[in-house]
């Protein structure tokens, strides 16, 4: 694997490496002894796995709040996204900064999230699915999320969004008093 900085502080594109021959290819997708070399011990405690059928997709922008914030990494394996990040952490040189990167299938990349970062991506194909490492648990009453479309962030989408749940489409809007999380 090789990790690339992202120009948000502790964010990583995690680029795998196959070793291949006429069968296909192998890669390596997690090393305890690589993840720690960039800081990373925490245990990945769940992985999900979405799939969204249609092309313009938008899902986020999500995060959890304290105590229960998370590390996540995010790898698509059919398809491709455009994923984004949002660095929330009112400390950070990066705070409320945001850093988009196409995912796909044939990229064979990953993103790895440090904590207090909002999360979400739009689908750029049809039948498009992700797999989500965590650190922590889903935890229902820690949710917690940031509108897609905030004029303060100003993400440009590639695409016009397709499908949205009512839930993502009502998140509220940071304001120029937002503390960070």
């Amino acid at each position: 694997m090789i990790f690339t900085p992202t120009p948000l502080s502790g964010s990583y594109l995690v680029s795998l490496t196959p070793l291949g021959d006429k069968r296909g290819w192998f890669a390596r997708t997690y090393c305890k002894k690589e993840f720690a070399a960039i800081g990373h011990t925490d245990e990945w405690v769940q992985l999900n796995h979405s799939y969204s059928a249609s092309r313009g997709t938008l899902r986020g922008m999500h995060y959890q709040v304290k105590p229960y914030t998370e590390i996540k990494m995010i790898r698509c394996v059919v398809g491709a996204v455009y994923d984004v990040i949002v660095d929330l952490r009112s400390d950070s040189p990066t705070f409320l900064q945001h850093y988009g990167v196409e995912l796909s299938a044939e990229n064979k990349q990953m993103l790895y999230i440090p904590r207090g970062f909002a999360h979400g991506f739009q689908t750029l194909e049809d039948n498009t699915e992700l797999l989500y490492h965590h650190s922590e648990y889903y935890n229902p009453g820690a949710e917690a999320a940031v509108k897609y479309d905030d004029p303060l962030l100003n993400i440009e989408w590639p695409l016009p969004v397709s499908e949205i749940s009512g839930r993502d489409k009502s998140h509220p809007l940071l304001t120029s008093s937002f503390k960070g999380i």
